[in-house]
């Protein structure tokens, strides 16, 4: 005889899962009480990382039913959603989430909707790395410095490649400047660049 089963989720301690217990409840679902899972942690958790997901996991078996009211509930990001899906379908378990209409996303039609959701996922992270590269360049075309600003002042800088010339060591000119030795060597390696 197949379980149904709730998992709701919130990301702060001053929020609470009611709102999405009623909200399956007013759908048609009756689910015991036992059976409700809540949890408060961040979306941006993997949902494999989720302590009381975790818990639910071991305790689905195969024909239970999992319903979440929307699909962040179960993981971080479209990919992450998917593969909590397919980890559940694996186990015989099916997904239903009310915001796409109760569908079972074990069904075919969840499938396919599933594969919509992460196509569309894939294009908009794609697009952020399209436009992050495209920002990037622009501020280097305007002659913005990208990265972390030096440890030392271009004085220091300068007098740093000089003691270097002289023989000083990176470590010593780390300590005598109160900084890291790679720093000392970035600077060394800049003054190689632009003199080779």
């Amino acid at each position: 005889m197949s379980r149904t089963f709730i998992y709701a989720r919130v990301s702060t301690i001053d929020q609470n899962t009611d709102n999405q217990i009623l909200e399956i409840e007013a759908a048609g679902f009756s689910v015991n009480q036992r059976r409700i899972v809540a949890e408060s942690i961040s979306g941006s958790v993997a949902a494999s990382e989720r302590p009381e997901f975790s818990k639910l996991l071991d305790r689905l078996e195969p024909g239970d039913v999992l319903i979440v009211t929307k699909l962040d509930r179960l993981g971080r990001n479209a990919m992450d959603v998917r593969s909590t899906v397919e980890r559940l379908a694996a186990d015989g378990v099916r997904v239903h989430c009310l915001a796409l209409g109760g569908v079972d996303l074990t069904s075919a039609g969840g499938k396919m909707t599933m594969a919509v959701l992460t196509a569309v996922a894939e294009f908009e992270r794609d697009l952020l790395i399209e436009r992050t590269h495209a920002g990037i360049a622009r501020a280097r075309a305007e002659g913005k410095v990208m990265g972390r600003p030096s440890a030392l002042t271009k004085v220091q800088q300068t007098e740093a490649i000089r003691r270097l010339a002289e023989g000083v060591s990176v470590s010593q000119l780390a300590r005598d400047y109160n900084t890291t030795r790679q720093s000392i060597m970035r600077v060394r390696d800049k003054a190689l660049q632009n003199h080779g």
